[in-house]
């Protein structure tokens, strides 16, 4: 009997259910020793609609609950047996009315084969089919996301108050684990990074100016979902271009990639296709005419530089302050070199003048979100410029994956600020920055995993200004229709 997939067709990737159940016996093992007789009890994500209407938000699971179950459906729980490892799946009991609506109705065996559990019962037989196993406790999910801010969501059911709950092991057990991935995780890492990459290389080969912003978003939506079977993305696209390209997260309801395009700009485009709940997360920047005027191949060439050195030097047990110090350096060594600022580098350093140019982390853990679990762990947040914005500031392991994001912006007010500041003043060239105003920003952002010796990259996009040419002037040549 074949395995258990997941599979879209086509050319897309099969990930197998084994996967799952390599997440759960990793997690029992973790938890014997810690808490033998209970049994793990999440709840994964609910099917809900938009605001007071009744139409439906298109469903993506809750991490936690997809890293131990991958069941694509909402409103189910799980369960694993500490002593035992058996997986039991509690999936809802659907009405008669769902068969009109929404289609068949599946057995419990059905959804057993398809996820390759144990067990499948009802969800409202949650309390008497934990109760037979007689649990010393429900180990349930709760704790804080440091990106977010936001709390997990307990696993709750009626007569939950009938058991034994505690809600302290499992969190910073199961996001410990999310941090280091299983080579089936990477691989499937990987072939969103493929796929988001293929989509970025499309974007470069089809702009022209004139063109609207959400054009190209639209393209890549388009491209990773029709070739590679990612109805999801990562986050909200951004497609900027200008001074759009300042915007850290432009793109959002306020300013929804909207601008036109003009010859000239320099574009930022920061887009991660999602396949299986697995996230890339890619940032592309280059000419919006395909070929670089020396301003914008200066800030291009220093950020990229940067990039690659950190690259280079990534590695077990290495820093990830010490690559976003880096990172910081070398931007200010391209800088001071371009004629924008001058003097001593490391003075620069000591007053976090880096932060101006370059005010988020260098990068984050990525996983099944793309600012992935776990970057605060038994660690402490910096409170320096720049450094406070990290996502992270563990040191490195085999197996995490990073992203690598380095980039150089010109925040006009920000820059005015600083000017007036004699600590900061004293190193900015005023009128050298004052001609980058509207220039934007560049930003390259690569996707990597931790190897035992160093780390492999996994995006694969044109980087050098020599390849971004080459690859936008082939695009011209062989497709002379603008895409609309």
């Amino acid at each position: 009997m074949a395995e258990a997939n997941f599979h879209l067709g086509l050319q897309t990737m099969k990930v197998p259910m084994s996967l799952h159940a390599e997440n759960r016996k990793r997690l029992v093992t973790e938890l014997q020793s810690k808490a033998a007789g209970s049994i793990v009890l999440i709840q994964g994500g609910e099917s809900e609609t938009l605001h007071s209407t009744d139409r439906e938000r298109l469903f993506r699971q809750e991490s936690y609950f997809h890293w131990l179950f991958g069941v694509k459906e909402p409103d189910c729980y799980g369960a694993i047996d500490i002593n035992t490892g058996k997986s039991i799946l509690f999936v809802p009991k659907l009405p008669e009315s769902y068969l009109v609506w929404m289609g068949k109705i599946h057995p419990c065996e059905h959804f057993k084969e398809l996820y390759s559990v144990d067990e499948v019962h009802y969800t409202h037989q949650i309390a008497s089919k934990l109760e037979k196993l007689k649990p010393k406790s429900l180990l349930t999910l709760h704790g804080l996301n440091t990106d977010s801010g936001n709390h997990t969501r307990e696993a709750a059911f009626d007569g939950i108050s009938e058991f034994t709950v505690n809600n302290e092991i499992l969190f910073p057990i199961i996001t410990e684990l999310r941090v280091i991935k299983t080579a089936k995780e990477i691989d499937v890492i990987e072939y969103a990074n493929k796929i988001s990459s293929e989509a970025h290389k499309e974007i470069m080969t089809h702009i022209r100016p004139g063109m609207k912003e959400y054009q190209l978003e639209s393209l890549f939506q388009h491209y990773v979902y029709a070739r590679g079977g990612c109805r999801h993305v990562c986050y909200t696209c951004i497609a900027a271009s200008g001074d759009n390209a300042s915007t850290l997260h432009y793109g959002h309801a306020g300013a929804p990639n909207d601008k036109t395009i003009d010859d000239g700009d320099m574009c930022l485009f920061d887009m991660g296709g999602e396949y299986y709940c697995y996230t890339s997360d890619i940032t592309c920047s280059f000419p919006a005419n395909g070929v670089f005027t020396e301003q914008q191949k200066g800030i291009y060439e220093a950020v990229l530089k940067s990039n690659r050195a950190v690259m280079e030097a990534c590695k077990p047990d290495v820093s990830w302050v010490d690559m976003h110090l880096l990172a910081d350096r070398i931007q200010l060594e391209e800088l001071k070199k371009l004629g924008i600022l001058q003097g001593d580098v490391e003075e620069m350093m000591k007053v976090r003048l880096g932060a101006l140019f370059m005010p988020h982390g260098l990068g984050h853990f990525l996983g099944l979100d793309v600012h992935d679990v776990g970057g605060y762990l038994g660690v402490e947040r910096k409170k320096e410029d720049g450094l406070k914005s990290l996502r992270t500031t563990r040191n490195l392991k085999e197996n995490m994956v990073l992203t690598i994001e380095p980039g150089i912006y010109f925040i006009e007010a920000i820059i005015r600020q600083a000017l007036n500041d004699p600590t900061r003043a004293c190193f900015i060239v005023q009128e050298a920055v004052e001609q980058y105003y509207g220039f934007g920003g560049v930003r390259i952002e690569d996707d990597i995993v931790i190897t035992e010796t160093g780390c492999r990259l996994l995006t694969d996009v044109p980087r050098t200004v020599e390849e971004i040419e080459t690859h936008m002037a082939a695009g011209r040549n062989a497709n002379e229709k603008v895409l609309l």
